[in-house]
């Protein structure tokens, strides 16, 4: 179905290629995973099957791409529109329409569709993701994770024979991106429907793929098995990890096949005590102290009385199914959103809403969910120096943090020539380097490979270290187990549950981690707990069972 032929793709202005001599062949009827670091070239690779790399983007294709037969280098993709179904990172920026169900009937009207066949898909869609509730809200109304079920949606309406995805889980919560991919797979099973996807959180995604695809940090691809590519992959999931300490061979990539793998683990780790996560809070007034948080749209109450109250030095997550209202606290407890009534009061005793926007740069700050939105100027060089304009001499310079979170970055790129996750990097280089005693981050993960994921966890860990408290509304349950003391999980606009990280994800199974999953009933969250409980270094002879 999709053949890559000697390809190598070189951008305008660029010194290096960012693929280079691609063979690959991807047959119908398959679910390929593409995995790789950020911004390795999994989005030009993905760019490359319906042409839009190279005749929207500009630059070099050499070698030949060709779909069902169809050369790309004759066929644009106005023409490969009926075959080849795209959903981008950022949904909102493919959006067209105002109103979910117009944006769902948009793409066969393009394709003159009968308006009784675009009625019925339409139908059949909403039902098949989950989003029949949200026909006629408007697009600029819904959560992150709801527009990015409606940008799948809209694609699949047209009855695409190829549907490509980048990052398509990453703002979805754990039950919404189980739905997204058990849709995915019925497509794939039932339709013969060939799925290229490429994804960071490949704990949800690898069990159901049969061909693993994988961007080297060279720009060259290799392809394979699932199994055979995630033993030597630069990227794996928890469960996989958690097979290479243990030393088991064939590797599990599910936590059904790594839990019958475990007995014995499991045993060992009965008796052995674990260390608690540690904290850093600050004695005294709270860093944070929200009382009576109402957050309303006209009608639409999205938080409905909150309380929350952060330590100085804690690091919470918030949690929650999509449309919960995370987004909505965060920005009412930053002091920029709307906030019907209530209180926030900081530790100095301010409310940031009575705060100018210089004034909250070192005492809160905010990264939000689509970091475009904090970037505005045209190079990152520029970004970097406006951040450190705004801040004291003496703290990390944002170009510093910026190489601390996503390395390897041009100083003279274009933050919207950047992939999500290096965008999403300069975003949170851009809004720390301030070092604001309250940090609050929106989905800080989405887009982020997994050694970028450590190294934003190892500064989450410093900033509370140093007394600075971090609130994270996340849906990266893997995160919150490597990072978060506490856990506070939203349901319609109020909090339902609010402890200790361990006792709050173990005691969902939508929230748990994979590790936790696999030695339930201990109160492991991490390959790292493990190796820990054990004594064990990083190295080649890490190994907690025989």
């Amino acid at each position: 179905m999709i053949r890559f032929e000697r390809v190598s793709v070189t951008y305008p202005d660029a010194d290096d290629a960012a693929l280079i001599d691609v063979d690959l062949h991807i047959p119908e009827g398959e679910m390929c995973l593409v995995v790789g670091s950020t911004g390795v070239g999994k989005s030009t690779l993905l760019g490359a099957i319906n042409g839009h790399v190279p005749h929207f983007t500009g630059g070099t294709l050499t070698g030949r791409v060709t779909i069902d037969g169809l050369d790309t280098r004759d066929h644009p993709p106005r023409e490969l529109a009926g075959i080849v179904g795209v959903v981008v990172q950022d949904p909102i920026n493919g959006f067209v329409t105002e109103v979910v169900e117009d944006e769902l009937a948009y793409g066969m009207e393009q394709l003159a569709i009968p308006p009784a066949t675009m009625r019925k898909r339409v139908e059949e869609t909403l039902d098949l993701l989950g989003i029949a509730e949200l026909r006629n809200r408007p697009m600029r109304s819904l959560s992150g994770g709801q527009q990015q079920r409606v940008a799948i949606a809209s694609v699949l309406t047209a009855h695409p024979r190829v549907l490509v995805l980048d990052e398509p889980t990453s703002a979805l919560d754990p039950s919404a991106a189980e739905d997204v991919l058990a849709a995915l797979t019925r497509l794939v099973h039932d339709l013969g429907m060939t799925v290229v996807l490429a994804e960071h959180r490949l704990e949800r995604v690898v069990e159901y793929a049969d061909l693993v695809v994988s961007v080297d940090a060279d720009r060259t691809v290799r392809a394979g098995a699932p199994e055979e590519m995630m033993r030597t992959s630069a990227v794996a999931p928890p469960v996989v990890r958690l097979a290479q300490a243990a030393g088991w061979d064939p590797l599990p990539l599910s936590v059904r096949d790594a839990r019958r793998r475990a007995a014995d683990l499991r045993d060992r780790l009965v008796a052995t005590p674990l260390t608690a996560r540690p904290a850093h809070p600050v004695a005294g007034a709270p860093a944070l102290d929200a009382r009576g948080v109402v957050v309303a749209y006209g009608k639409t109450v999205a938080v409905s009385g909150v309380d929350v109250s952060v330590a100085g030095g804690e690091i919470v997550a918030l949690m929650g199914r999509n449309g919960s209202g995370k987004t909505s606290l965060l920005w009412a407890l930053q002091g920029a959103g709307q906030r019907r009534s209530g209180k926030v009061i900081l530790v100095d005793g301010r409310d940031p809403s009575t705060m100018t926007p210089a004034e909250r740069v070192g005492v809160v700050g905010l990264v939000p969910q689509t970091p475009s939105d904090v970037l505005y100027l045209p190079t990152v060089r520029e970004e970097c120096a406006a951040a450190d304009a705004m801040v004291p001499a003496g703290e990390p310079s944002c170009a510093a943090m910026l190489e601390t979170i996503v390395p390897g970055i041009s100083p003279d790129s274009h933050p919207r020539d950047l992939s999500e996750g290096q965008r999403l990097g300069l975003a949170l280089a851009v809004q720390l380097c301030a070092s604001p005693s309250l940090v609050l981050l929106d989905e800080p993960t989405r887009g982020l490979d997994e050694g970028a994921k450590k190294r934003l966890a190892t500064l989450v860990s410093q900033m509370s270290a140093d007394g600075r408290s971090v609130i994270v509304a996340t849906h990266d349950v893997e995160f919150v187990a490597q990072v978060a003391s506490r856990v506070i999980v939203m349901a319609d606009g109020e909090i339902v549950a609010d402890g200790p990280t361990a006792e709050v994800v173990t005691a969902s199974p939508v929230f748990a981690p994979q590790v936790a999953k696999v030695l339930r009933p201990g109160p492991y969250l991490t390959v790292d707990d493990v190796v820990d409980a054990f004594g064990l270094d990083d190295g080649s002879e890490r190994r907690v069972s025989s």
